[in-house]
């Protein structure tokens, strides 16, 4: 989440799309009803099933399983031709104005770089634009070709809603009424908060459905303030804590990074992960990620982690496989190289059954 659960009682439009907060997250739920009674917001569900949250929705539109990204382009396209942009946040606190490689593009649903026999993208060319002072060329303007703005506008140019209405069948009038509905939230003076969940995750393109999202609330302002951004929804004493103490097999504690073979010592380890401002001025959180990995490992090994020898990093497991998912795991069980599976609250078979 980008904002906290008690956020959402400062939003004035809560959308909900790939999940059904009011039956699966009741107590969380209570937040948008203290938006609705104390703040007067409006709530939009866009769901395939006329679910318990759309039974409460000031607005409910249908849409059809797996056609989310096509909905969002939609309503980015929708957005952009009507000017529920928030410029000065796009041209402040957004990528727009960046200039991007001459040769990325994109061609008949596939962009740069696709290798059908590899099945997988050689990336080179999806990147910003560098000059001779070591940042990314830009303009102010969003007006050159070769923008991140401009790239976009052609992106979703061909998503107009009568194609969001035969793809996602979405009726085309409540689509309009429902871009409306977000439109409004483009004005510094209102805020639009996502809600998601599984519903959106779970897809095999579900980084992308967030993704959308992400970029349409890019367009109207909403990353960063109060009420806004993206909210996925989860059991945060079990999904969140995972990933926050390091459960997963690729991750230790607070998002850290496992190190891989490859990753010989501290140096080769953080040369992929010191964070390399694009513009003048830029900061980010993860420009920490050095202090972060040393107190980390300055906790796990105390006075035997120094910086004579690289604070122990010699210590720490390294993967050989980029992490082991519920696929990999099932393939060693099936190598016999895995013996026992210990699962406890958790189906791999119903949640993953075209992958387990």
């Amino acid at each position: 989440m980008t904002n906290s659960w008690t956020d959402i009682k400062n939003a004035d439009l809560v959308v909900v799309m790939g999940g059904n907060a009011a039956e699966a997250h009741p107590c969380g739920f209570k937040w948008v009803t203290e938006a609705k009674a104390h703040r007067g917001a409006r709530l939009i569900v866009v769901d395939p099933r006329f679910t318990r949250t759309a039974a409460v929705a000031d607005y409910y539109a249908p849409i059809r399983p797996g056609t989310d990204i096509a909905w969002l382009m939609g309503m980015i396209r929708w957005c952009i031709e009507n000017d529920k942009v928030q410029w000065e946040y796009v041209k402040n606190f957004t990528n727009a104005s960046l200039l991007v490689k001459d040769a990325y593009g994109w061609n008949d649903g596939l962009f740069t770089g696709y290798d059908p026999e590899k099945r997988d993208y050689d990336r080179s060319s999806w990147d910003y634009q560098i000059g001779a002072d070591g940042f990314a060329l830009t303009d102010p303007t969003l007006t050159h070709p070769r923008c991140v703005w401009s790239l976009l506008k052609e992106h979703v140019s061909i998503y107009t809603p009568e194609m969001v209405e035969r793809i996602t069948g979405t009726p085309k009038d409540k689509f309009l009424h429902v871009a409306e509905m977000i439109g409004e939230c483009s004005s510094p003076t209102k805020t639009m908060t996502s809600m998601y969940a599984l519903g959106w995750t779970q897809h095999a393109k579900g980084a992308q459905n967030i993704r959308g999202m992400a970029m349409l609330q890019l367009i109207l302002g909403n990353i960063g303030v109060r009420g806004g951004g993206m909210n996925a929804l989860r059991g945060h004493s079990n999904i969140q804590g995972l990933t926050d103490v390091g459960l997963m097999s690729n991750l230790l504690p607070g998002y850290l990074n496992m190190p891989t073979e490859k990753e010989v010592d501290f140096a080769t380890y953080m040369s992929t992960r010191n964070f390399k401002p694009l513009l003048p001025n830029q900061t980010s959180y993860w420009q920490n990620y050095r202090k972060f990995m040393v107190s980390y490992m300055k906790a796990m090994w105390g006075d035997h982690a120094t910086a004579e020898n690289d604070w122990a990093y010699h210590y720490l497991p390294k993967l050989d496989v980029p992490n082991y998912d519920i696929l990999r795991m099932f393939e060693l069980m099936n190598e016999g190289r895995v013996n026992l599976y210990f699962c406890q609250g958790f189906n791999p078979l119903l949640s993953f059954p075209n992958r387990a």
